[in-house]
């Protein structure tokens, strides 16, 4: 058995500068990992299964094609591993969220098949299937704080602190298609020069605007986060709804969730710290 932790991407700057002619943007983005997200486990099995469990399982319920049995097929079409699993998938992060919960769930199981068939972690060709798989599939695989160019599978690895952080759903998902027509084409300029904070608090998000048209309670998580006590910065992760704010300490995070978690005791929050 093979147990594969599938910790929250955020994006702690995003920047896009273009649309390109195959239909992507050429984005600039810092991400960063947390120490929490969802898991995977693998267990060899005399048939292939699937199965999701935890509080974000209904979300994913219906789909009849998810990025992880994408990404276990993909592996066995490179590295002719023929062998029967059984995946667990543990859901606990919000679904369409902006925290790459699919692109992580699927480098798992990437990172997972190749411990279990003895597979490089660094070979050029696992990298490859997750940059088929998708934009955030190859920083998620490496799972550290890193620059990304082109659509984001352009990595530049990046020393970053340990910062509490908070992460804030309102329980709205937000279609990442829609959330890039909405951009405004725009070029605002580079990301900054520096350390993962310097550049993090010199940044944006520029699909914070098209995205808080669309749900606007982002609006008020944001307004919510920014009035905290402590906090350095709050901004919406990719493509939303996920917001999130670092702070000094891990008090001053703990009592800004216990102050959301009274007023939208509906909403997601998850208090962590960035890996």
């Amino acid at each position: 058995m093979i147990v594969e932790p599938a910790p929250a991407k955020l994006n702690l700057a995003l920047h896009v500068r273009a649309r390109r002619a195959d239909g992507y943007h050429d984005l600039e983005t810092l991400f960063a990992f947390v120490a929490d997200g969802d898991t995977v486990t693998l267990t060899p099995a005399a048939h292939d299964g699937f199965t999701i469990t935890g509080p974000f399982a209904a979300g994913l319920s219906g789909e009849g094609d998810n990025l992880v049995t994408r990404a276990r097929d993909a592996f066995r079409t490179t590295f002719g591993s023929g062998d029967r699993l059984a995946i667990l998938l543990d859901k606990h992060l919000p679904v369409a969220s902006g925290i790459g919960g699919g692109s992580a769930d699927a480098a798992a199981t990437l990172r997972g098949m190749a411990r279990l068939y003895g597979a490089a972690l660094d070979d050029p060709a696992l990298m490859a299937i997750a940059d088929r798989l998708g934009s955030d599939v190859p920083a998620c695989l490496v799972g550290r704080t890193m620059i990304g160019r082109g659509r984001g599978e352009r990595l530049t690895p990046i020393d970053a602190p340990t910062l509490p952080v908070l992460l804030v759903n309102p329980g709205v998902a937000v279609s990442t298609a829609q959330v890039f027509a909405g951009w405004d084409r725009i070029d605002r300029g580079p990301i900054a020069e520096g350390d993962a904070l310097t550049i993090a608090l010199a940044g944006r998000n520029d699909l914070e605007p098209p995205a808080r048209a669309l749900a606007p309670a982002i609006d008020t998580v944001l307004a919510l986060l920014n009035a905290a006590p402590g906090v350095s910065l709050a901004r919406m992760s990719g493509s939303g709804a996920t917001c999130f704010a670092l702070f000094d300490s891990a008090a001053a995070r703990t009592d800004a969730a216990a102050t959301i978690r009274t007023a939208q005791p509906g909403w997601w929050c998850l208090e962590t710290n960035l890996a």
